[in-house]
């Protein structure tokens, strides 16, 4: 488990993280969000122990990351926001390293052969650090971090500077090693905390203003149950905006003429879906497109974080 109690830090006159707790359980992968500048890489790095809390306290596998350093960051793999690295070493060099300083032995080969399999790292093996692209650097580091097979990970941006093939392949693997590990991810990318993430935190200033499930969080949205459709033939949009909007359950409706589309929002513990699916038919007015939101988790992180 990962313990934070009433972690602190302040730099003279900015307090950078004020009173945070919290705890993250095995087979948690708690998403970690907030605006730049919000605290979020401050408090992965004392979870870590690479800087020490002002106030306040935090644990990995009920290890003191202060008292009882060696042992917490043994348990741990952390992919820092950079990820340094040795930059002359070749990648086989530098992972071997990593190898050797976590102490692998029996599994040694076994284990850097699938590490370096599973982060497709086999055609730049013999190349320097410092000669990567930036996605590469990347993989590499998040390589280091799952070397030793860690219970607890923590991942600061770990698919930055990946294309789209690369982030789906690394979001393939967190979800693989989730089921028996605790992991943190601190993004800023809200399509990753749908992708990976069953447990969301939100800090603002220094402090926890959100803690729940991406469902949760989304069934906040003035887009829950909103509707969204598409006209076959955008001469009607007019037509069918003022018919939805005058249903007693729409709130509100939105209008996107480019794309012949509109969104009907309802009121407060209204299910509209079936009066504007009907509404259409009673009308002859043939859809592209029908379907039923969750909520825009984007919305709310703007709103909880303004």
């Amino acid at each position: 488990m990962i313990k934070s109690e009433h972690l602190c830090k302040r730099y003279e006159s900015l307090t950078a993280v004020d009173d945070v707790s919290f705890e993250v359980r095995p087979g948690e992968v708690l998403g970690f969000l907030g605006p730049n500048g919000a605290g979020k890489t401050t408090t992965m790095r004392m979870l870590a122990g690479f800087i020490v809390p002002t106030s306040g306290k935090a644990s990995i596998c009920g290890h003191d990351v202060e008292q009882d350093a060696l042992a917490a960051k043994s348990s741990l793999g952390y992919l820092p926001e950079g990820a340094p690295a040795y930059g002359e070493m070749t990648v086989r060099r530098f992972l071997e390293f990593v190898a050797d300083l976590r102490g692998l032995t029996g599994a040694r080969r076994a284990r850097l052969g699938y590490v370096i399999d599973r982060l497709q790292l086999e055609e730049v093996l013999e190349q320097t650090v410092d000669t990567l692209s930036k996605g590469f650097r990347r993989r590499v580091g998040l390589a280091q971090a799952i070397m030793h097979d860690p219970p607890v990970l923590l991942l600061d941006e770990p698919t930055d500077g990946l294309d789209p093939n690369q982030k789906h392949e690394v979001r393939a693997l967190i979800n693989e090693m989730a089921r028996d590990k605790i992991i943190v991810i601190s993004t800023h990318i809200l399509e990753e905390v749908d992708a990976v993430c069953n447990r969301v935190i939100i800090v603002a200033r220094g402090r926890i203003v959100a803690d729940d499930s991406p469902q949760g969080l989304a069934a906040q949205s003035r887009y829950h149950n909103a509707v969204s459709i598409r006209l076959e033939r955008p001469e009607h949009l007019a037509a069918m905006q003022a018919a939805v909007a005058a249903l007693p359950s729409v709130a509100e409706v939105e209008v996107s003429g480019r794309e012949s589309r509109l969104t009907a929002l309802p009121r407060s513990g209204s299910a509209i879906l079936p009066a504007v699916s009907e509404l259409a038919a009673r009308q002859g007015i043939a859809l592209k497109e029908l379907h039923l939101e969750s909520g825009r988790l984007d919305e709310v992180f703007r709103t909880i974080t303004a």
